[in-house]
């Protein structure tokens, strides 16, 4: 088994990935990093609120954050997000903040992908292979079959 498919395995196991969203909710997502954030969303059919721990993109700017779908346009939180793009972030250890999502265009998705890339270049490395296997597509710079949202939190009044 290639360590690609070792981790793609690992990333469908419901407990070891729902782990991290304890510690958002306890305030200590600062344990976790800045790579990381926790985003709470609707359930496009349940009306639930939903939760999902994704790495971070990209932070351009204080109010905004982009994240990926590792799965694809098929995951539960992406399809989610379209149905009802107003969400909440979970950062580090601050308060929950509303946002809304916006799904990137192909070419905000593969610029921001070669910025990626180009920054990280070793947890780039080690990561490729496992988003190529859920999503069973090779990933390049140009036309990345992977979705990216960008998460801009409102306005502090």
């Amino acid at each position: 088994m290639s360590l690609g498919t070792g981790a793609a395995q690992l990333l469908r196991s419901r407990r070891l990935v729902r782990a991290p969203i304890w510690i958002y909710r306890a305030r200590a997502g600062a344990l976790l990093g800045s790579r990381l954030l926790m985003l709470e969303h609707i359930g496009r059919k349940s009306g639930a609120r939903r939760y999902v721990v994704l790495e971070v993109i990209e932070h351009p700017a204080p109010d905004r954050y982009v994240v990926a779908s590792g799965f694809g346009a098929k995951a539960q939180w992406f399809c989610n997000i379209q149905a009802n793009p107003r969400v909440r972030v979970y950062a580090g250890s601050r308060a929950p903040a509303p946002a809304t999502a916006r799904v990137l265009s192909q070419d905000e998705a593969d610029r921001t992908l070669a910025a990626y890339i180009n920054s990280h270049p070793r947890a780039w490395a080690g990561f490729k292979g496992v988003l190529e296997k859920t999503l069973g597509t090779p990933i390049t710079e140009t036309n990345t079959p992977l979705p990216m949202v960008e998460l801009r939190l409102d306005a502090r009044s």
